[in-house]
C-alpha cells in the first residue's frame, strides 16, 4: 500500500510540473496536444495526478515543452520556497524572433508554484507584441523598475514609467510596447484567478 501511495504521490509531482510549464509558456492542454502527439484525455488526466502515463507519452511532452525528460520526471525539482538569483528559470523564447522582439523572461518563484508566478522581463528597446497581444485566464500585475512601458488592455492605452504598476484581468486581450530608447525592466505577478 505505502509503494502504491508514493507511486501516485510521484504522479501527481510530474502532472503538477508539467501544467505549471505547460501554462508558463502559455499552451492549453490542447495545444500540447497537439504538438506532443499525446492524447487530451491523457494530458488532462495526467496534470490531475491520475493515471499511468507511457514513458514514450512523457518523452513527447518534454520534448514538446522544450525541457528535458528527467527534468519532468524530478517535478521540476529546486527549492520549493527560494529561487537564487543565479538559477533563475529562463522561460523559452523562440530564437527565429528578431532581436527587438527577443524579451528576456525569468521566473522569479519557483517553478513548482501554480497559483502564482513572479516574472521579471527584460525588453529590448523598439519591442512591440501588438500583432501577437496575450489573452488567458488570470490577473497580472505589472511595475515598471526601470525605463517605459505601454501596456493596451482591450481598448485601454496606458503609459507606465518607472515605479508605475497596472493591474488587469488576463482574459481581455492585451499588449505591451518598450516606448523608451532603452531597455525596460518589468516586474510582473500573474495568478491564475481572474479579478
Amino acid at each position: 500500500m505505502r509503494n502504491r501511495d508514493e507511486a501516485e504521490a510521484e504522479i501527481a509531482a510530474v502532472g503538477a510540473a508539467l501544467r505549471v510549464e505547460r501554462q508558463r509558456q502559455g499552451l492549453s492542454v490542447q495545444a500540447l496536444s497537439q504538438r506532443s502527439g499525446v492524447s487530451f484525455g491523457l494530458i488532462s488526466q495526467l496534470e490531475r495526478g491520475l493515471g499511468n502515463p507511457a514513458f514514450q507519452s512523457l518523452y513527447r511532452l518534454a520534448s514538446a515543452l522544450g525541457i528535458s525528460l528527467p527534468k519532468l520526471l524530478s517535478g521540476m525539482g529546486g527549492d520549493s520556497m527560494v529561487v537564487r538569483s543565479d538559477e533563475r528559470y529562463a522561460l523559452p523564447t523562440s530564437p527565429d524572433l528578431p532581436t527587438a522582439q527577443q524579451v528576456i523572461r525569468e521566473l522569479l518563484t519557483p517553478r513548482s508554484q501554480s497559483n502564482l508566478q513572479v516574472i521579471r522581463s527584460t525588453i529590448p528597446p523598439g519591442f512591440s507584441n501588438e500583432g501577437n497581444p496575450f489573452r488567458h485566464l488570470g490577473t497580472e500585475s505589472v511595475t515598471v523598475d526601470r525605463g517605459r512601458l505601454l501596456v493596451v488592455h482591450g481598448d485601454r492605452r496606458v503609459e507606465l514609467a518607472e515605479g508605475d504598476t497596472m493591474t488587469y484581468g488576463c482574459s481581455q486581450p492585451h499588449w505591451w510596447a518598450n516606448i523608451s530608447d532603452e531597455v525596460t525592466i518589468v516586474t510582473g505577478a500573474v495568478s491564475p484567478f481572474e479579478s
